[in-house]
């Protein structure tokens, strides 16, 4: 697969200039020199540890739950792995000049928590991780490029997975102590630090799905306990930091949430409440606990699964509670707010009837279907081009979790193989767009804006197709 990459394609947005034809959000020109974003806004690109560094097996590097997922046959489409993907860990310094030729601020990148900590816990700490990492930190600042640094991007060490993963509450204090040994190591050079990679995904698809790793498929259940332990993790890292290193180090810490955007089907009145919900379930579930000043659960969520676990005779809610303490420790924990997103969806409850989805499951608690109606696709479904949709996802993070400083941290277009990327550009150029309306016209605080990713790489249980 063309994966998500895209190297010179960012050096050809930076140096346009693209004016607005009317106020669809959908219809650009390129002009004159119009629209710019402001000085103080960086611009950088992304990757994931797993999807780009190959070595799986290198040194004392221990399996991850993505090593052990992708080599079961059927697991990804292509029956491809990780195994080699890119080799960035025998060609980080390639990567670094890649980042430095496309001119940008700053690399944001994954470490791999088996590579640094083989037993997934914090009583081994490997050389050849630490030294992996150390060069490639320094091989960034050498070359005048910023490292944001992703303490988790999926990839789960398996021995932590055969304990439960993150369906044990017990994983709230590893990922603490793995936190604490990435800021002892590396927090004297590294300034932005991002806890997790969008919970819905690992947390959604692995534990209440069999798409991602680890496939549990604990339909309506094992998701859900996920999600309140990655809750509880990040906090814990966070908390960590602000205490015992923020003081010294002088960085920051925040989580990345997907935030692709859910409402309902235009000129639709009855799919208006629906699409609202989808949001709540979608994004909400994780920005409400950090980001409100309630905090906990969003009501809709918490009111929608405890109906539907009561008509399927639980004898209490399938999601689990978060107490008045867990919420206080929660809330506020992000200084930023790190906003992914690749398009909308359109909610209906047209056609939706009770047993679509397995029950429970987190689907059929939505109550809901999705679909991206007939707008233009690239090579995954979730690259469809909506972008008058991040405005609205803007628009929805500034008004729904007080406003914070929004960091862009993964936006782009999937294309397959080839080297003609018309297509890919014209979808930066609309979101682009885009955002500068949202900060322009909704006073969206956007501090940063990263493009995924740097190259082609291995696109998780699409492979490398």
């Amino acid at each position: 697969m063309r994966g998500l990459g895209l190297l010179l394609v960012i050096q050809v947005i930076m140096a346009l200039d693209i004016t607005r034809k009317d106020d669809s959000n959908d219809n650009y020109s390129i002009g004159p020199a119009i629209r710019k974003f402001p000085e103080n806004v960086k611009f950088g690109v992304a990757t994931a540890a797993f999807q780009i560094e190959g070595g799986w097996n290198a040194a004392d590097k221990s399996p991850s739950i993505w090593d052990v997922f992708c080599q079961k046959p059927g697991n990804v489409i292509d029956n491809t792995t990780g195994d080699v993907a890119c080799n960035s860990y025998e060609y980080y310094k390639r990567d670094v000049q890649m980042v430095k030729f496309l001119g940008v601020d700053f690399y944001r990148f994954s470490i791999s928590w088996s590579r640094v900590l083989p037993n997934g816990f914090d009583n081994k700490i490997s050389t050849d991780g630490m030294n992996y990492y150390n060069n490639l930190i320094n091989e960034l600042l050498q070359n005048g490029i910023e490292p944001v640094v992703t303490m988790f991007h999926w990839d789960l060490p398996q021995r932590l997975q055969d304990l439960g993963g993150w369906a044990n509450p017990l994983i709230v204090d590893w990922f603490g102590a793995y936190a604490r040994v990435l800021y002892t190591l590396f927090g004297d050079r590294v300034k932005t630090w991002i806890t997790v990679n969008e919970p819905k995904q690992f947390g959604i698809f692995g534990y209440g799905m069999k798409r991602f790793a680890p496939g549990i498929n604990a339909t309506g259940i094992g998701e859900y306990m996920a999600v309140k332990n990655i809750l509880l993790a990040h906090a814990k890292a966070w908390h960590i930091y602000d205490k015992e290193f923020r003081a010294e180090q002088k960085g920051i810490c925040g989580i990345t949430i997907a935030t692709d955007f859910r409402e309902g089907i235009p000129n639709s009145p009855d799919d208006v409440e629906p699409g609202e919900i989808a949001m709540d379930f979608e994004v909400g579930l994780y920005s409400h606990p950090i980001f409100t000043d309630k905090g906990g659960f969003p009501p809709r969520v918490i009111k929608r699964i405890a109906e539907r676990s009561a008509e399927q005779g639980f004898a209490k809610s399938r999601l689990p509670e978060l107490s008045d303490e867990e919420i206080k420790y929660i809330k506020g924990t992000s200084d930023f707010y790190g906003f992914n997103h690749y398009s909308t969806k359109f909610i209906t409850t047209e056609g939706y009837q009770p047993g679509k989805y397995p029950i429970p499951s987190y689907e059929d608690d939505i109550g809901a279907v999705g679909t991206y109606l007939d707008y233009e696709r690239g090579a995954v479904i979730h690259c469809t081009v909506i972008p008058k949709g991040i405005r609205k996802a803007l628009k929805w993070v500034k008004e729904n979790c007080n406003n914070p400083p929004i960091m862009i941290t993964e936006n782009g277009f999937g294309t397959y193989k080839g080297l003609d990327d018309k297509k890919r550009i014209a979808y930066y150029q609309k979101y682009l767009n885009s955002i500068l309306d949202a900060m322009e016209l909704d006073g969206c605080n956007v501090t940063q804006y990263t493009a995924w990713s740097l190259m082609d790489n291995f696109e998780w249980d699409s492979g490398l197709r």
